[in-house]
């Protein structure tokens, strides 16, 4: 029965087709000390880092992404 089933993964989800790649957007959460605030952070057009800014003050944070990397989903920035 449509409805019963409930999808709690933090996972984006791929595109349908006919759906636009836009509405799929990957992103780390980051916790920006200096403001005491949370935001996310998305993937870059070319795809080699996550980047953004405190939603506060404007301070910016790159995260790079690399083989071996993390696959952590959260970071802390002081």
């Amino acid at each position: 029965m449509k409805g019963e089933h409930l999808d709690l993964s933090s996972e984006p989800e791929l595109a349908q087709p006919g759906g636009r790649q836009e509405d799929v957007r990957r992103y780390v959460g980051i916790k920006f000390v200096c403001c005491d605030l949370y935001s996310r952070i998305y993937i870059n057009r070319a795809g080699s880092a996550y980047e953004g800014h405190c939603p506060g003050c404007g301070k910016p944070v790159r995260i790079r992404i690399a083989p071996g990397g993390t696959d952590a989903r959260f970071f802390i920035v002081s």
